[in-house]
């Protein structure tokens, strides 16, 4: 029996979540919230659940189905089976939520710096994830890696994402040029399942493809084959992933707000959005889990960050999300947060068992500025910095909650990810937007496909040129 099977094992990897620094009665009257005020966020909670139980389904909020895929994790594992100790490299191009959900997994589930290891050592693929088309860091990935011994995932939902086939235009090219024909063993397209550029493409130059499944949008789209296809490749455990998903949408359906923990992470924030705390940080004291807070970085701004509410109203809404990293940015962020504008909240991720223990030597007889450390643990040490800091910024009025991680492990992880699309939704509901689109961002998609001359959008480029024509340059 796996270990997620077992219902205890389930109960004790479950995340919690403290609020206490989130009140008023710590932190200040016009600072924190007050019980009534929970009190009548608990309808709002009960009304946004109705509401996305009925909208839950293939053609809508499919994401929130990813845990139960059973055909396509099935697919999945066959295809890393079939192709185990074949490459030594699985390089992803992607960007945005194609990319950042399969660093996230990558950072908190794989060993550090098994990377330097050789082929023999690691017994796995390295996982490389090129999410930007910066020229110097895109070449230099691939002069440090052998065509023969890469495989190369493609993942672009629309299959014309601007920066994601430009890269592939590049990589196909360098893989042509060392394997000809043969190639095409090396190319694996994650696209829409029937329509698109890379679907026609991957079709007609034979390419494996995995579906992302319609009503799954690029944010949402981690336990999709998006995130799914390179984790399996390199070994991280897919069944124990998705059951810690599932397990989340378990427990978020509860509609006691104080017993709900996206729901009232989701009503807190939004309380404090209203009180002017328009700043939204999570700071992981774990360094396994930064790129996991990295991921909601997008999943929160562009879900959240709207210019029309559902009523077609202009509101211009959303909370800023900012991602920071204990303890290393308390030596860089926090005298802004405790002393600066009262206008953050600041959410901690706690780790209560981590991998390592770390025990700290005891110092030598000479050495009694440091003495104090001896005896305890880097474990220790990160803990106490997080609850100092939480502290502190309580005595400073400032508001802050922390999630409470039992482990980092497959299952915790898919439950983190999933438990915070959960809350994404729901904060969607209280702002009255869509949480699904992203008009800002195809806005610039736009302005790129007429800058580049891309057929269609020719009316577009010469407004373009000559809007810019007309604006004096301020260059200094």
């Amino acid at each position: 029996m796996a270990r997620y099977e077992d219902v205890n094992w389930r109960d004790s990897m479950r995340i919690r979540y403290d609020y206490t620094n989130m009140m008023a009665d710590v932190v200040g009257e016009n600072r924190g919230a007050t019980e009534d005020q929970l009190d009548e966020m608990e309808g709002r909670l009960m009304a946004a659940l109705d509401v996305l139980r009925m909208r839950r389904g293939p053609k809508d909020l499919a994401w929130m189905d990813l845990p139960y895929q059973k055909e396509s994790v099935a697919e999945i594992l066959a295809y890393a089976r079939e192709v185990e100790g074949v490459y030594d490299d699985v390089l992803v191009l992607g960007i945005g939520g194609s990319a950042l959900g399969v660093t996230a997994l990558k950072t908190a589930l794989l060993p550090f710096y098994s990377d330097y290891l050789s082929p023999e050592e690691r017994r796995r693929p390295r996982l490389w994830v090129l999410d930007n088309v910066d020229p110097d860091w895109v070449m230099a990935a691939l002069r440090l890696l052998d065509p023969e011994r890469t495989l190369v995932i493609v993942t672009s939902k629309s299959g014309s994402t601007t920066e994601t086939m430009a890269q592939f235009l590049i990589a196909r090219d360098w893989l042509e040029a060392r394997l000809g024909e043969g190639a095409a063993c090396h190319l694996v397209a994650i696209t829409d399942p029937e329509k698109g550029p890379l679907r026609e493409i991957a079709t007609r130059e034979g390419y494996r493809s995995f579906a992302i499944p319609e009503g799954v949008g690029g944010r949402f789209s981690v336990l999709s084959p998006v995130g799914l296809v390179p984790a399996a490749l390199v070994g991280i455990d897919l069944e124990e992933l998705l059951a810690g998903a599932a397990y989340a949408d378990e427990l978020a359906w509860v509609r006691a707000l104080r017993r709900n923990v996206p729901g009232m992470a989701a009503a807190l924030q939004h309380l404090a959005y209203h009180r002017g705390q328009r700043i939204s940080v999570l700071m992981p004291y774990s360094q396994r889990l930064r790129d996991v807070a990295d991921w909601w970085r997008q999943l929160w701004a562009e879900s959240l960050g709207k210019k029309m509410n559902l009523m077609g109203r202009r509101v211009h809404v959303g909370p800023t999300p900012v991602l920071a990293l204990g303890t290393t940015d308390q030596h860089s962020q926090i005298q802004l947060y405790v002393e600066g504008p009262a206008d953050k909240v600041i959410s901690f991720v706690a780790v209560e068992r981590f991998g390592d223990e770390a025990p700290i030597p005891q110092a030598r007889p000479d050495e009694e500025g440091i003495a104090y450390l001896g005896g305890h643990s880097l474990a220790e040490l990160i803990n106490a910095e997080r609850e100092a800091t939480a502290i502190a910024l309580a005595q400073a009025g400032r508001p802050n909650a922390t999630y409470i991680v039992p482990e980092v492990n497959p299952f915790t992880v898919g439950q983190f990810l999933y438990m915070m699309e959960i809350q994404t939704a729901l904060s969607g509901l209280f702002y009255a937007v869509n949480a699904y689109d992203q008009p800002g961002v195809e806005a610039g998609k736009i302005a790129t496909y007429a800058l580049l001359g891309r057929p269609g959008y020719e009316a577009q480029a010469v407004e373009l040129r000559t809007a810019e024509a007309a604006r004096p340059r301020r260059i200094v």
